[in-house]
């Protein structure tokens, strides 16, 4: 039996001596209903206050059978109380209580559902990039992991609707599902899908028969680290010094150069419509805007310059770390650091 339910089980012992003191009180003296409660809390709590009244015989064995009962229901408490301190478990809850707390005051924030090879590249990858993250995640060895790392998390199975709720899953921007299981992916997603109809979802998949059950259940991305693995090998054969700037583009902070993308509502009122030439970011932060992704979800690689900028769009650009982060400063783009 667990801390918690070990307490509701005192509680209401202690609820249920209080009625049947209240009631025998009633019962065997004719007392009022106060004067029955007034008599059983003096006697339960042991603190010597004066009697109504000289009790009878069957009030005195009466009286003496609720003593024995108040101390049985301390002693349970204090053994209770003693054995979770002893095993940490008290410390452990209170623990749990304030992380869930900073945890509820989240908005905007990435579920990482699975902190195995792939959560944890997911994880590195935002932190990198300030995003606030909140792991789920059962197993005990990565949790300590976890822990350790000073991350966010909740303590449970991915799959129960209750650890998606504790993670915030109603205020999230998005949910990266990274289980080895398929299944419990796909069920992942169904069910998140669900309770949180507007944010991003991308999960993780193993074979190529599920890529389709995902997309249906709902994930707007599904990626198969399998077979990108395999393909980026060949490309490496292939076409090397082209993958490996590509590589290079989405290194943060580590390369030579960066790749950013940013809404144009964060470059300028849109009230007044520009153009890439208006924004003028290349004298500006010594960034260059390299696509460009409409109102539609359309990409236009290499945009022309007199291309206007329509609100709920974004711009890509491409940048040495340096330039990024002085596009970050101009325009007020850092995201708050996590946990």
């Amino acid at each position: 039996m667990t801390f918690s339910k070990q307490l509701k089980v005192a509680l209401l012992l202690f609820i249920g001596i209080q009625v049947i003191g209240t009631l025998g009180y009633m019962t065997l003296s004719g007392d009022s209903f106060i004067n029955a409660l007034y008599m059983t809390v003096i006697t339960v709590s042991t603190v010597g206050f004066g009697l109504i009244h000289p009790l009878t015989t069957p009030e005195k064995i009466f009286t003496i059978f609720l003593i024995i009962l108040s101390v049985s229901l301390y002693g349970y408490i204090v053994k209770v109380m003693s054995e979770n301190m002893a095993n940490d478990v008290f410390f452990e809850n209170l623990k749990l209580k304030k992380m869930q707390k900073k945890i509820n005051l989240l908005s905007g924030h990435t579920i990482v559902c699975g902190y195995g090879r792939n959560g944890q590249k997911a994880v590195s990858r935002l932190q990198n990039h300030g995003r606030d993250i909140v792991v789920v995640e059962s197993n005990e060895s990565l949790v300590k992991v976890i822990e350790e790392a000073r991350m966010l998390y909740v303590n449970g199975d991915a799959t129960l609707d209750e650890n998606l709720v504790k993670a915030g899953v109603e205020r999230a921007h998005s949910l990266i599902v990274a289980l080895p299981s398929d299944a419990d992916n796909l069920f992942i997603v169904l069910t998140a899908r669900q309770m949180n109809k507007n944010f991003t979802i991308i999960s993780r998949a193993s074979d190529e028969s599920s890529y389709n059950k995902l997309k249906l259940a709902g994930a707007d991305n599904v990626i198969m680290p399998d077979k990108l693995g395999g393909d980026h090998m060949a490309s490496l054969v292939v076409i090397p010094d082209l993958i490996e700037f590509i590589d290079n583009l989405s290194i943060v902070g580590k390369a030579n150069i960066n790749i950013e993308e940013v809404a144009v509502e964060k470059l300028y009122d849109t009230k007044n419509t520009k153009t890439i030439k208006d924004l003028d970011l290349r004298r500006k932060t010594g960034c260059t805007v390299i696509g460009y992704k409409d109102h539609k979800g359309e990409y236009i690689v290499n945009p022309e310059a007199d291309i206007k900028l329509m609100p709920n769009s974004k711009v890509i650009v491409l940048g040495r770390p340096e330039q990024i982060q002085k596009l970050n400063t101009l325009y007020n783009l850092e995201q708050p650091a996590s946990f």
